[in-house]
């Protein structure tokens, strides 16, 4: 069966990813309205696909074409919008992450879907990779307790993550417009942007391995752009680094796990292009370095495959872990924050 799909948003995101992605899912998608916040960009877009065009959410609410809302607005409108697509009698929704800039929002969205029985999957195409259940099955068998987790980014600038921290509410925004990171209130702004904006791809994934948040242990924002965040949960010290290198160097995004018996890296692809899943290393103690193979698929579309799923197989949708993710990063972010916040 095939379902037909409103997207909410019309920026890169969309264009370089999300229509893509669908158009390997006709089988299962097709786009049939796109809809922007008064930029008219939709129009282009929507063109691409022979779909029709609006701004705002009303019409594409309205559309009885739309079966599944995708939304890929800014994160202020996530939940809000979340709530509007049950409202309208939707069947399912896809989320961008996050599904709210605060837990309450989070909450809120997610009780809407559940008293609606509406299917609703957080875009964590991390999580989807086919390269992280093989991860998670070695974790698994290899019987060696997490000892650590790290993850590391390394990325060129994007405007995306640019505009979001240069929105800042009182923020002056510095040559070249990059935010003053030596204000303490400004830098604990972008660095709870960044998390519930960058960290969180890769969060559900610390989350499965270490999934009680307990403290911040540091956590600093990083000249020109980025963030190091230390926490612990479940007893694991977890590191999280990422910097936007102005030279826009060769992405580099990798969550490292290390064990009591050996060493496990997981290599993802940059975002936005379709490269097949993450790479996937384990160093052993004893010297054996072992590769997996590399799945040709991805994560972009394993996340609608499993939509898809929940549509046409009935499957029960896990609100909680969903609700569980978002608590945990948001928790993370604002105990960031607040600790560079108190150094003013």
């Amino acid at each position: 069966m095939t379902h037909g799909v409103g997207i909410i948003g019309a920026g890169p995101g969309v264009a370089a990813l999300h229509l893509p992605t669908l158009e390997r899912l006709a089988d299962a998608f097709r786009v049939v309205h796109v809809a922007d916040g008064g930029s008219g960009r939709s129009a282009a877009l929507a063109a691409r696909v022979g779909a029709r065009a609006s701004s705002g959410t009303e019409a594409i609410m309205a559309d009885p074409a739309v079966d599944v809302v995708a939304i890929c607005s800014p994160p202020a409108h996530h939940a809000a919008q979340i709530i509007e697509a049950v409202g309208a009698g939707k069947r399912a929704v896809f989320c961008e992450k996050p599904i709210g800039t605060t837990v309450a929002e989070a909450e809120q969205a997610i009780e809407a879907c559940r008293r609606a029985g509406v299917p609703l999957i957080v875009g964590t195409n991390h999580y989807f990779d086919p390269a992280w259940g093989r991860a998670k099955h070695h974790l698994t068998a290899s019987g060696g307790p997490v000892v650590s987790i790290s993850v590391t980014l390394a990325l060129p600038p994007n405007t995306r993550y640019h505009e979001l921290v240069t929105e800042l509410p009182g923020s002056p925004v510095a040559a070249r417009g990059l935010p003053d990171l030596t204000r303490p209130e400004v830098a604990a702004g972008v660095v709870r942007q960044l998390l519930t904006g960058l960290a969180i791809h890769d969060l559900p994934l610390v989350r499965d391995l270490a999934p009680r948040f307990e403290r911040v242990v540091f956590a600093r924002a990083l000249p020109p752009l980025g963030y190091a965040v230390g926490f612990v949960a479940s007893g694991v010290p977890v590191q999280l680094t990422t910097v936007m290198l102005p030279d826009g160097a060769d992405t580099l995004w990798r969550i490292a796990v290390a064990t009591t018996a050996d060493r496990l890296d997981v290599s993802f692809p940059p975002p936005f292009v379709h490269a097949g899943g993450a790479r996937v290393r384990v160093r052993a103690a004893d010297g054996r370095d072992t590769i997996y193979a590399h799945d040709p698929g991805d994560g972009y579309v394993a996340e609608w495959r499993a939509l898809a799923e929940l549509l046409d197989a009935g499957l029960p949708v896990e609100y909680d872990e969903l609700l569980d993710d978002a608590r945990y990063a948001l928790q993370l972010a604002q105990a960031a924050a607040s600790l560079i916040g108190a150094a003013s």
